[in-house]
């Protein structure tokens, strides 16, 4: 790239020849009815808007959303933010686009053994071997290490395993400062609660939902992977029945009702408080 190598040191006026990663690709029209493409793109450093303004037919053809794109561009200044003018652009296969796009600003190995510890400190045999099983999962770790944790927190590739290892870490708090909390019940949910995002979200380099997110959402695909994991393991429904209602509860009471334990109004509130940090950190 002449002038800036990352996103995190654009500046008005670079001239841009660098790789990419294509988040989002829309088509509009001006208010004169001329077409132009607005994109995202984005590398490990961040994401920066991009605007084709010629030959969009052209070069609107050659990638497509998810791509690893080569752009040679300029960087200019629009609204107060930075936006790069795209003068060409190739789609290129070399490399993972994961790589590209930006990550959890945590290492993933640090995070992983965070994870193995929390859930190392469950005390009840049957809550550790459910917990230790579903996380440990290739396909849920891996989605874990390459997921976001939503659309609008912890919104960049590993943002799941950091949201959870936060959640958890919250909650892990919770229960040595509240002793009458049931910390195995609480940790258990804490590291659970968001395991249906490891289905909700497809994999890639776009934040884009599944069809089981979509009729779903994540809390019921939580809960039903949950529940099929736990019967399978025969856990009994006085432990399982508190767990499965403080991971449908952490985004609030379903339904109308109430919280109905003290380990589902905590787990809600730690992942409330993390979500919120997650967002007024973002950008």
């Amino acid at each position: 790239m002449a002038g800036s190598t990352y996103v995190a040191d654009l500046s008005e006026g670079a001239v841009v020849d660098a790789t990419f990663a294509v988040q989002r690709k829309t088509r509009r029209t001006t208010r004169n009815g001329d077409p132009f493409l607005s994109v995202e793109l984005a590398d490990r450093t961040g994401r920066v808007a991009g605007v084709v303004w010629n030959d969009v037919n052209l070069l609107g053809a050659r990638f497509d959303q998810g791509d690893t794109v080569r752009v040679l561009g300029k960087v200019e200044a629009y609204a107060g933010r930075l936006q790069i003018s795209v003068r060409d652009l190739e789609r290129i296969d070399a490399g993972d686009p994961l790589e590209l796009v930006p990550g959890s600003r945590r290492d993933a190995e640090t995070l992983e053994g965070f994870l193995e510890f929390l859930a190392g400190e469950i005390r009840h045999d049957g809550l550790r071997a459910l917990v230790g099983g579903l996380l440990t999962g290739p396909k849920v770790l891996d989605r874990l290490r390459t997921a976001p944790a939503s659309e609008t927190h912890h919104d960049y590739a590993g943002g799941l395993l950091e949201h959870t290892v936060a959640v958890a870490t919250l909650c892990r708090e919770a229960a040595q400062l509240h002793p009458r909390l049931n910390a195995d019940i609480l940790l258990a949910a804490a590291l659970l609660h968001d395991i249906g995002r490891t289905e909700t979200f497809r994999p890639g380099v776009t934040i884009a939902v599944s069809d089981e997110g979509r009729l779903l959402g994540h809390v019921l695909a939580g809960v039903r992977m949950i529940d099929a994991a736990a019967r399978t393991a025969r856990l009994p429904d006085d432990v399982l029945l508190p767990l499965l209602n403080a991971v449908a509860g952490h985004h609030g009471p379903l339904e109308g009702r109430r919280l109905e334990t003290p380990e589902a109004v905590a787990l809600h509130h730690a992942n409330s408080l993390d979500a919120r940090l997650g967002e007024a950190f973002s950008g």
